[in-house]
């Protein structure tokens, strides 16, 4: 669920439709927008306090053979909930080993380069300090 809230938007889509397993489903809870409230702590280990507000789209369906899948993403991406919720459902059925190679791979695969490509650029300005000897005894 944590590939499909960060992927770029429309990724999760198109690699649903080129993998070419788009599904009946109905709905349980149409896609809908709101907010939800992020907590976080001091130091990952002080008390919890409100840091602030954050929009999602989340919605939830089933498909004919009876699994429900849920999408929340960040955003007011109504498309992008869908499927999410659609890939999650389908992740219950015989289609599992294919949503893991067509869809949950290539997401792993570029969220890997990402966080590579970021942590390259920083180490690239990394300076080095040294103290040479202040002449103390």
């Amino acid at each position: 669920m944590g590939l499909f809230a960060r992927a770029p938007q429309g990724k999760v889509a198109a690699l649903l439709a080129n993998a070419n397993l788009a599904s009946e489903f109905e709905w349980l809870r149409k896609p809908e927008i709101g907010s939800v409230m992020l907590r976080g702590r001091a130091g990952a280990v002080g008390a919890p306090f409100n840091l602030g507000e954050m929009t999602v789209t989340r919605c939830s369906l089933r498909l004919p053979n009876g699994e429900v899948g849920h999408g929340y993403v960040q955003g007011r991406d109504k498309d992008a909930a869908q499927s999410a919720a659609l890939a999650d459902a389908l992740l219950q059925t015989d289609a599992a080993s294919d949503i893991s190679q067509q869809i949950l791979l290539p997401l792993r695969t570029a969220e890997f380069e990402k966080k590579k490509n970021r942590a390259e650029k920083a180490a690239s300005t990394k300076v080095e300090f040294f103290t040479m000897a202040r002449g103390e005894d």
